[in-house]
């Protein structure tokens, strides 16, 4: 199967709607493109209506109005086009607990047309693929949470698909297990494979996404790269520590042509605070600039803004995964 051109669109969104019995709205006029070879975290809330999204862009469910596309094949008229072209790992996607990995990747190949030594070949390289060469002839029940979640993964990739919708995919992880699947994600992005993220986890977008899209009460409320998404919100902030209280007045003096100071702050008499566009390339000049004026440095850090703080300005509040992340890579389900 031939790969979109890079940049083109994989996946285009227009006006799309999906009601439910009684008028409730899951997804109220949605637009949004996602470009061929990039990886496009979708966050959003419980209730926001991704989950929705996501079975509509992948033939599970039918939209009530607009159009959407993926891999250029309509997701109503061209369903089968749309199947032959996606890899989808889903949530609450059924295996089989009785069968091996081995099995279920030849029998995902015959759905596809693979067969005999094709398809026994094909299983065989996405074991090694994902790390599960030595576990394929093990029944899935037997398997742990991230060899499930691997196993996912390799199912999704047997018909080599042009887009790779994965739910969110680290659930229930390990943070080695994390790293490997992050690691495999952007493997088969670099050979490549648009993947469309959806994730509860703002390190897991941030460290994987090329763009992300915010979704509340069904409409795109903000899209960007995270580094854009994170400047709307607000500059970098300096915090320097200065050794004598009694220089507070001349730091802030030597400092305020860098950037806007912000109010001192009585019961932090030797911290001053600096907003700047620069963040850490500002570093260098805030230490100069406070060595020319006498001031004795204790210590220099940046807080920049974090996705967590877009998502509580455009959404009003905070994702139910952020607060479980910790420096590794996380996931919740959603």
């Amino acid at each position: 199967m031939g790969s979109p051109a890079l940049n083109a669109p994989a996946v285009e969104v227009h006006d799309l709607v999906r009601e439910f019995k009684g008028g409730i709205r899951a997804v109220d006029g949605l637009g949004l493109e996602v470009r061929g070879g990039e990886i496009y975290g979708f966050l959003g809330p419980n209730g926001a209506g991704k989950t929705t999204v996501v079975r509509i862009l992948t033939t599970l469910l039918r939209p009530t109005a607009g159009r959407a596309l993926v891999a250029g094949h309509d997701v109503v008229r061209d369903g089968d086009a749309v199947r032959q072209s996606i890899g989808v790992a889903l949530q609450e996607a059924a295996i089989d607990p009785l069968m091996t990995g081995r099995e279920l990747l030849r029998m995902q190949g015959a759905l596809h047309g693979l067969r005999g030594k094709e398809a026994r070949g094909r299983a065989q390289a996405l074991l090694e693929r994902v790390g599960l060469p030595e576990a394929g002839d093990r029944r899935v029940g037997g398997y742990s949470g991230g060899m499930r979640r691997r196993l996912d993964l390799a199912l999704a990739l047997v018909h080599r698909p042009l887009v790779l919708f994965l739910d969110e995919p680290t659930t229930g992880l390990d943070p080695t297990s994390r790293a490997a699947l992050w690691r495999e994600v952007r493997s088969l992005n670099d050979e490549g494979t648009t993947v469309f993220l959806t994730t509860q986890y703002l390190e897991e977008a941030e460290q994987l996404a090329d763009r992300v899209g915010i979704i509340a009460r069904g409409n795109l409320v903000a899209e960007g790269t995270p580094e854009s998404l994170k400047s709307r919100v607000g500059e970098p902030t300096v915090h320097v520590e200065i050794a004598d209280p009694e220089s507070l007045e001349g730091a802030r003096t030597a400092l305020a042509g860098l950037g806007r100071l912000e109010p001192a702050d009585e019961r932090a008499p030797t911290r001053v605070a600096l907003r700047t566009a620069a963040g850490k390339s500002a570093i260098a000049s805030v230490i100069r600039a406070l060595d020319e004026h006498g001031v004795v440095v204790e210590f220099v850090e940046v807080e920049t803004p974090t996705l967590d703080d877009v998502f509580m300005a455009v959404t009003g509040s905070t994702l139910e995964g952020a607060a479980a992340a910790d420096p590794t890579p996380a996931g919740a389900s959603a």
